[in-house]
């Protein structure tokens, strides 16, 4: 019983406050998930640059880090330290350098997130704790999703906490669970697809991947998984510029949206969006079954 909110913004002008409001909706979902949470956002790219959002269990290790990659890769690099998280901005073409070059700098840093726009802040607490944490409220972008964590098929770690990045700007957020992610764990690595963790929302997350490699489409990608992914789920998925809602068939997960022309939301219940500007006027309804729902900019 996970909590899901996602909110994809068509009105610029509420940019500066997404981050707000996705806290705002993930605490009403702290019920639904007391053991992790997290959240990722769709900032404001810098043409030519990327980032790297990286965790740490003791933020000690952050220090010197830019130095260190900055000799490591030729180039400048800057570093924000945010708690047990730290966001590394470079050039777009050493992105890939340098998550090698983090595996012998600092091997016990983990990558949360990787692209142009993405940011994912995650760890084991309340959503309250989290955001408190990592400061989400301040954080401003087009458009994020969130998570509250109750676990069924997986350790309570930092690792096994929702969203999940296996992409370029890409993530996903899962309520539900699979019943053929062994499997296809094991097909994806054939593919040269790495899952790093036990948990199947990983797998459904790296699935969506290695079809965008392929050159599907976001809702190409969902399409297919009502195919290939087993058991009960609701998927919130985020790209560099698109937003997409999935449920399973039999769709026993709660799921609510809301559409105005500010924005379209999402929430496990319709208690998450309540506090939503002009939510009285939304156009409001549940998800149907097996059906993909996708938003772009």
């Amino acid at each position: 019983m996970c909590g899901i909110v996602g909110l994809f913004l068509k009105d610029k002008s509420l940019e500066p406050k997404l981050g707000e409001m996705l806290t705002d909706m993930l605490i009403t979902m702290s019920d639904r998930g007391p053991d992790s949470a997290g959240i990722a956002v769709y900032g404001t790219d810098r043409d030519g640059f990327a980032k790297l959002t990286v965790q740490a269990d003791d933020p000690a290790r952050f220090a010197g880090l830019d130095d260190a990659l900055s000799q490591a890769l030729g180039c400048d690099v800057t570093l924000r330290v945010k708690d047990t998280h730290a966001v590394i901005e470079l050039p777009e073409d050493k992105l890939a350098p340098a998550r090698e070059a983090l595996k012998e700098l600092r091997p016990e840093a983990r990558v949360m997130s990787a692209g142009e726009v993405i940011e994912i802040y995650k760890e084991v607490g309340l959503p309250g704790d989290v955001a408190k944490r990592f400061d989400i409220p301040h954080l401003q972008g087009s458009h994020g999703i969130g998570h509250t964590r109750m676990a069924t098929e997986s350790a309570v770690t930092t690792l096994g906490a929702h969203p999940f990045s296996t992409g370029p700007d890409q993530c996903l957020v899962h309520n539900g669970s699979l019943s053929n992610h062994n499997s296809l764990r094991r097909k994806l690595a054939r593919e040269g697809v790495t899952v790093e963790t036990e948990n199947d929302t990983e797998v459904a997350a790296a699935y969506l991947t290695w079809k965008m490699q392929q050159g599907h489409s976001l809702g190409e990608a969902l399409e297919s998984g009502l195919e290939d992914l087993d058991g009960f789920y609701t998927f919130v998925v985020g790209t560099k510029d698109g937003f997409g809602v999935l449920r399973d068939p039999i769709a026993c997960k709660p799921a609510v949206m809301a559409e105005t022309d500010q924005y379209v939301a999402f929430g496990s219940e319709y208690r998450a969006l309540v506090n939503l500007p002009g939510i009285e006027d939304a156009r409001v309804w549940e998800p149907e079954p097996a059906t993909v729902y996708f938003w772009k900019h």
